[in-house]
């Protein structure tokens, strides 16, 4: 039986920039950077050599913790070294590009950092910058933030507060709104209420709970299922299950014949089969009709479903035509 121990929303923040290079994966899996109780260094600046961040990364090293590094941008030369301490097991470590373009990066930064400089945090999460006299080769641990935890994917990151920020966060998000009345371009009010959208929008903490290390992981699957399941659901509907849905498109495959050549009728005549296949096995295996079938699906799973059978069969036909 899954047993969720609790759920509850957290400052956090989530933005479409991810790892900057595949070596940083912690799960192999999901492709993903995972990290709890990890420090964050922030830099509103181009990282063109990677001695300059070499303190810090003694500094985390010597700590235990794991390092997100946030910049404006990120040399490739830098960027190997950085992975060479992953790839060594000398630090958990990570990289990606400030979210947003031009002078957004920088806002972003602010507000990543307002996010971060919780009371859990050694210190006051601050943003290197030179316009303030700030420099890389000379910070430590003094400037770094701290999050619960970081997810990155290759599209993706998100960064949870660890739960001391919300005050100082509404603090800001008040002052943001502040600029709203300022701004004179739609642009820039847009852009002030995306920052604003992202700030106060949180995120959504699962706890589980299990006896063992393997029960843990498998209702943890089972969470991640279900909750992939509602956001396919939530992005493009829900359809009738069961099978039932497929029945009905597969009476649409006839329509479309005329306007097919010989060929593509025989994969047309394919598709309507198994189409009609699920819910024949279903029906075999309940011992009943199931055309009223009233469970529901998520559109996107079935339209995935659909577009990868179309591919397989594609794939098939043109290797058996080359042969």
């Amino acid at each position: 039986m899954l047993i969720v121990l609790a759920l509850y929303i957290v400052e956090g923040l989530q933005f479409d920039n991810g790892y900057l290079s595949s070596f940083f994966v912690t799960d192999n899996e999901k492709m993903a950077v995972e990290f709890d109780h990890c420090k964050l260094l922030l830099v509103d600046m181009k990282i063109a050599n990677a001695e300059d961040i070499v303190g810090v990364i003694e500094v985390a090293i010597r700590g235990g913790y794991p390092l997100l590094v946030i910049a404006q941008e990120i040399d490739l030369e830098a960027l190997a070294i950085l992975v060479g301490y992953k790839r060594r097991g000398a630090l958990k470590i990570a990289a990606l590009k400030a979210p947003g373009f031009g002078e957004l990066k920088s806002q972003y930064l602010d507000d990543i950092a307002i996010l971060t400089g919780g009371k859990f945090s050694v210190s006051i999460a601050t943003v290197i910058r030179e316009e303030v006299g700030l420099s890389l080769d000379k910070s430590g641990k003094e400037v770094l933030g701290h999050a619960a935890k970081v997810v990155l994917t290759k599209e993706s990151s998100t960064i949870v507060g660890d739960g001391s920020t919300h005050d100082a966060v509404q603090k800001h998000v008040t002052q943001i709104k502040n600029l709203i009345e300022q701004a004179e371009q739609g642009y820039e009010k847009e852009k002030l209420n995306e920052r604003i959208s992202k700030l106060s929008a949180g995120v959504a903490v699962i706890q589980v709970g299990a006896q063992t290390e393997a029960k843990l992981k498998e209702k943890k699957l089972r969470v991640e299922d279900a909750l992939n399941a509602t956001k396919a659901a939530v992005e493009e509907g829900v359809v009738v299950g069961g099978g039932c849905i497929l029945l009905h498109l597969a009476s649409k495959v006839d329509v479309i014949k005329d306007s097919l050549d010989d060929e593509e009728k025989v994969g047309a005549d394919i598709v309507k089969r198994g189409l009609t296949y699920p819910l024949k096995r279903i029906s075999e295996n309940a011992g009943e009709k199931v055309l009223a079938n009233e469970d529901l699906m998520a559109a996107k799973v079935l339209r995935c479903c659909l577009e990868n059978s179309v591919k397989v069969l594609r794939t098939f036909f043109m290797s058996h035509q080359g042969a």
